[in-house]
This record gives C-alpha cells, sequence and structure tokens, in this order.
C-alpha cells in the first residue's frame, strides 16, 4: 500500500496579523511546519499551533528561514555560515520550547522560502543548515527538495534526509522548483492541485512546466499553507489520496 505524508507551512502569521488558517490545516496534515519567528510566527502564535498539532497527534516540524520578516523569507540573502548555523538552531530550540510544553517535540526540520531554494545548490549554506540541526541536538530528519545539496549534506552528517514534493508548485525540467517571480510558478486551479498531488503520490511522477515527465521519489508532499482556500484544497487532497487507496503517513 502506498503511504505518503501530508505538510504544510503553519503559524505563519506576527502579532495581530494572520495568514494562515492552522486550527482547519491542522486537521488535514500529518505534519506541520511551523514558522519559528524567522520569516512569520510569534512565540504565542507557535505556542498555539504547537498546542493544536500535539492535541490532533500532528508531528511538528520547525520551517527555518533567514532573518527576513520584511521579505516573509522569500529575499535572497547573504548570511555567512557560521552565523546562519546558529541562527538555525536558535529556531529550533525556540520552537522546541513550546512542542515540549505541549507534550509532543520536534520531530523534523524544514528551511522555508529563500533558503530552501538556496540549499539546493549552495553546498555552504546547506553545510549550515545541517550544523544548526546538529547544534540543536539530536538527529532530527531534515525535509527538502530529491537532489538537493541539503539531503546530501544531513546524509553525510547522520540525519535522516526526506525527500519532498510539492502538489501547488511547478517544476522545471530539472526537478527544481519555478522561481515564484516567474509565470506559473503557483498552481492555482484545485482541479490541477489534486491532480498533481494524485500522480505524485500514485505513479509518482509529475508534469515540468516544460512538459516533460519527470520522476518524483517524495515520502512527503507540501502544500501551501498561505495560499487562498488553502484549507478547502487539502480536505480535497487528502480525500482524493485516500480515495484512490494512499494511506496518509507522517514521517517522523
Amino acid at each position: 500500500m502506498t503511504t505518503i505524508d501530508l505538510n504544510a507551512d503553519l503559524g505563519e502569521g506576527f502579532g495581530r496579523w494572520t495568514l494562515t488558517d492552522d486550527e482547519a490545516l491542522l486537521s488535514v496534515v500529518t505534519s506541520a511546519n511551523v514558522a519559528c519567528g524567522f520569516h512569520a510566527g510569534d512565540p504565542s502564535t507557535m505556542r498555539r499551533v504547537c498546542e493544536l498539532a500535539a492535541e490532533r497527534g500532528v508531528r511538528i516540524g520547525a520551517q527555518v528561514s533567514y532573518r527576513d520578516l520584511a521579505g516573509f523569507g522569500r529575499r535572497a540573502m547573504e548570511v555567512p555560515a557560521d552565523e546562519l548555523a546558529d541562527e538555525v538552531a536558535y529556531q529550533i530550540g525556540a520552537l522546541e520550547v513550546f512542542a515540549r510544553a505541549a507534550g509532543s517535540r520536534v520531530a523534523y526540520v524544514k528551511p522555508h522560502g529563500a533558503l530552501y531554494n538556496r540549499t539546493v545548490h549552495d553546498e555552504d549554506q546547506a553545510g549550515a543548515v545541517v550544523a544548526g540541526v546538529r547544534i540543536a541536538g539530536g538527529a532530527l530528519p531534515v525535509l527538502g527538495l530529491p537532489g538537493s545539496l541539503l539531503l546530501e549534506a544531513a546524509r553525510k552528517a547522520g540525519l535522516p534526509p526526506v525527500k519532498e514534493a510539492f502538489a501547488d508548485r511547478a517544476y522545471t525540467s530539472r526537478g527544481t522548483l519555478v522561481p515564484r517571480g516567474e509565470p506559473g510558478a503557483v498552481v492555482h486551479d484545485g482541479d490541477a492541485v489534486v491532480a498533481r498531488a494524485l500522480s505524485m503520490a500514485r505513479d509518482r511522477s509529475v508534469t515540468a512546466i516544460t512538459g516533460e515527465r519527470l520522476p518524483v521519489h517524495a515520502r512527503s508532499l507540501c502544500l501551501h499553507g498561505d495560499t487562498p482556500g488553502a484549507a478547502a484544497l487539502a480536505q480535497r487532497v487528502r480525500s482524493e489520496l485516500r480515495a484512490s487507496g494512499v494511506e496518509l503517513e507522517p514521517f517522523a
């Protein structure tokens, strides 16, 4: 039987401003990538999301980012490797406090936005993220793009590398994500997102933006929580996956 994890980015608000429908999404996903305060999120939001996730048996992951609240962590930044490692460890540690208070723990780490894309091809930045995970203590799984230097660095450091695919993002012919500034980078059509999720989970493939059929070997499937109607779309994806015989199960 095919099994896959369904993850989403949660806690992406700040103060009185909210972006993600955390409560609704936590009724759907099996893993929650929780913003740790650097691209979004604040202590109270982190605590609340951890409590809800723990109540529902959803795995808690630290979504670490460049220090970029104004740019939502989606701007390219030049951060020295040792400084980045410390900042990654800091974010994991902050989330771990709230996860443990909720009776759970941080189960994995996933970079966000510009850092995620940078660690696909930048050896120093990928190594810094892994170093930060190790500073935080424990061999936490690292979630990333198949073929990325991040997953390779994690493997070499003895951290479980977990391959991830995106149902609502377009792919280049090389298997990387189409940059958000380019047309068609985000898939908005709900039917298309559901079809892509089914194809990735069952057929292990997806069609690139240029028309090529690409192999997909992913243990976790991501749906972005900051897109309009994200919770309803995630429920559709979950229902269709289960109806097609795909079991949803956390990887960590």
